[in-house]
């Protein structure tokens, strides 16, 4: 049955996919059809829709979208035939430069660099295009589909190329499939966790470091709070912490493999004349602390944790709040063992993760195996024995996971762990990545129990991967409104008058010396106001005073759900205190 499901929902996603490649190949010929002189350069299908990048002679502006659209349709609805066709190289060159396409000119340059010698074309209409495929059977079989937005994209992703206009759309089997997204699009809007963090007060962005979050208080207050909760679950698992320099020399980063496989993402500085980087990583700075001292077998498994500021270089044009920041936090950890006891760390590490994201109210996940890149570092025989491993591991523990091929990180293979949110959307979060190779380039050593030195296994492990993106994730799965454990502040004091302020005071005092996180709000603002802007502020409970409460020295209780009644002092920190963190 599970087979079955799984075998569906891949026969699924891939009758989705070549919907939205075959819509891209319309967007294109419609983007044709009204703007003779413009330039293609690529249009893949994604997770979420599809989309094509253009040059244009003249600039476009989302008005422009209905127009385009409109096309689509128009092209959609004559049924037009999806053929496929191979020609040469020299053939393909022919093609494009007859058509006056230098990005498809350059794409084909390219493959001929790489060995092919002949090129897939799909055709509609009088329409080609450059690709794999595959499409649907004809254009009237393309659904449901809706163009959703513009933005500015590098060719290649190159900020030295020139700037491309990208045309966002989406598109699905069903009309009723493609509403359900596009409420779902509207829901995510309200939920965008930069209109949150700046809402909310909790983190801003500025132009003075463009890319670098800058934390407030009550934002600062969440991440130091996952933090502490993080450092307790580490510490209870055997983890000790560590810290490295953000800074070190050129000549790491050359042994541990990542300036030739890295270097692009990377920022460097000069101190007295010699060449330092920005660590992207915290890796090779962990292995030097290994490295520092003679180390036995009795020392092993050794786990040392990091919560690691790191700096990568992102194009401008990509940036994304939290989500996509230059800066950000890794909850980094390396796990250094002997070969027989590198199954046992990742099948604790898996069971580890899985607890974390329950925790955090994440229960619905999927795990991917990452086979080996393109570029890469270690042998063949290490690859092969390194994702051997993994594939061991998932026989013996039963696991569900999809094969990732060619998505590995450069120095091995990894399980990556992705979760979906309560709009359904997919996140790459935690990662356990098998390492036979940087250990043995920094010379890392330990002495086996007969003496001899031996390289240990290193087993890179994040199960957040980043605490800035995962916090902009958890905004935006709960609203904004976050577990009562989480929230910067649990409730809001609201007194209806200036005649209860004393004793709101008083309350508000208590719940401090319980160690609750408590606000009085005593403006001179209706409370229908006061309930408003707690409302807004997504703080989870409101505790109301008015003359009845100060007599009887209670509280009226209101959560999300509306009043919840009339509360002791002494019941209601009890009933706040039950929510203390996991």
């Amino acid at each position: 049955m599970a087979k079955r499901q799984r075998a569906q929902r891949t026969n699924k996603h891939s009758e989705i996919s070549t919907i939205r490649h075959s819509a891209s190949h319309l967007l294109a010929e419609a983007v044709l059809n009204l703007y003779p002189e413009t330039k293609l350069a690529i249009g893949p299908a994604t997770e979420e829709g599809f989309y094509y990048d253009f040059e244009f002679k003249r600039s476009l502006t989302d008005a422009d979208l209905p127009k385009i659209e409109a096309e689509m349709i128009r092209l959609a609805a004559e049924g037009r035939k999806f053929k496929h066709s191979q020609k040469t190289i020299a053939a393909a060159l022919k093609w494009a430069q007859s058509c006056k396409q230098p990005y498809k000119i350059e794409l084909i340059k390219d493959l001929k660099k790489a060995g092919h010698k002949r090129l897939s074309f799909y055709a509609s209409g009088r329409f080609t295009d450059l690709c794999e495929g595959p499409h649907v059977k004809n254009t009237s079989a393309i659904g449901a589909f809706k163009l959703l937005s513009l933005a500015g994209a590098y060719w290649r992703g190159d900020e030295d190329n020139p700037q491309l206009t990208r045309i966002y759309g989406t598109a699905f089997a069903t009309k009723k499939e493609l509403a359900e997204h596009l409420k779902r699009i509207e829901e995510a809007r309200r939920r965008d966790h930069r209109v949150l963090g700046e809402r909310l007060d909790l983190f801003s962005f500025h132009e003075e470091g463009p890319g670098f979050p800058f934390w407030h208080p009550r934002g600062w207050f969440i991440f130091s709070e996952i933090l502490t909760y993080m450092r307790r679950v580490l510490a209870e698992s055997g983890y000790q912490e560590i810290n490295t320099p953000i800074i070190l020399n050129e000549r790491l980063w050359h042994k541990s493999g990542h300036w030739d496989n890295y270097q692009e993402s990377m920022y460097f500085t000069e101190i007295d004349k010699r060449k330092y980087a920005i660590k992207p990583m915290n890796c090779p700075g962990g292995l030097l602390i290994f490295t520092h001292r003679l180390r036995s077998y009795r020392d092993l498994p050794m786990r040392m944790g990091e919560f690691g500021l790191v700096h990568r270089h992102e194009l401008s044009g990509v940036l994304h709040g939290l989500f996509r920041a230059r800066s950000f936090t890794q909850d980094d950890a390396h796990v250094y063992c002997t070969p027989d006891q590198v199954k046992g760390e990742i099948k604790t590490l898996i069971r580890l993760t899985l607890k974390v994201y329950r925790d955090f109210g994440l229960t619905d996940y999927r795990i991917e195996l990452s086979t080996r890149p393109a570029k890469s570092i270690g042998s063949d025989a290490i690859w092969r024995k390194s994702e051997k491993i993994m594939k061991d591991i998932i026989k013996e523990e039963r696991l569900k996971v999809e094969i990732n091929k060619g998505e590995g990180a450069f120095y091995g293979p990894k399980f990556d762990f992705h979760v979906r949110d309560i709009l359904g959307r997919s996140w790459q979060l935690g990662t356990i990545q098998l390492d036979f190779s940087m250990p043995e380039r920094l010379g890392a050593t330990y002495i086996d129990k007969g003496g001899k030195k031996k390289t240990p296994i290193m087993i890179h492990r994040a199960l957040f991967g980043s605490l800035e993106r995962f916090i902009g994730i958890l905004l935006e799965h709960y609203g904004g409104a976050l577990p009562l454990w989480l929230a910067p502040i649990q409730a809001a004091i609201l007194p209806i008058s200036d005649k209860e302020t004393a004793y709101a005071k008083k309350v508000l005092a208590a719940l401090a010396t319980a160690g609750l996180r408590t606000f009085l709000d005593d403006r001179n603002e209706s409370l229908s106001r006061k309930i408003r802007d707690a409302e807004l502020q997504k703080i989870p409970y409101m505790l109301i005073i008015g003359p009845k409460e100060t007599r009887a020295k209670t509280v009226s209780v209101r959560d999300s759900s509306g009043d919840t009644g009339s509360k002791s002092l002494v019941q209601t920190i009890k009933h706040l205190s039950g929510f203390r963190r996991p």
